[in-house]
């Protein structure tokens, strides 16, 4: 299963830093995106594009998570020669992490 089946994303920039909501579809899928969708395997997903921290905040209310990427951007909308300066297209490749569970079902 892939995240994209159970939560939608959206991107926004600020100079080398990319922001990317994962919010979930239904709420009672919320706890797996905490579970699974974690800071680390999200800096492990983007590895070679995100140089930085991650963090992430978690936004019960809204059934949504939101990572900071730092350093993600090749040095921002006017730094940088990149095709997606403003990494919108890094919401998709997140989309596409699998969630399946551990033991495979």
């Amino acid at each position: 299963m892939k995240l994209r089946d159970i939560a939608h994303s959206r991107t926004g920039d600020k100079g080398n830093i990319c922001n990317i909501s994962v919010i979930a579809y239904r709420a009672d899928d919320y706890a797996l995106l905490c579970h699974v969708v974690t800071a680390e395997r999200v800096k492990a997903h983007f590895a070679g594009v995100v140089h930085g921290e991650v963090v992430r905040y978690e936004l019960p209310g809204i059934a949504a998570l939101n990572f900071v990427l730092k350093d993600a951007l090749g040095g921002g909308v006017t730094r940088s020669l990149a095709l997606d300066a403003h990494g919108k297209s890094l919401s998709s490749r997140l989309l596409d992490l699998d969630i399946r569970p551990a033991d495979g079902s």
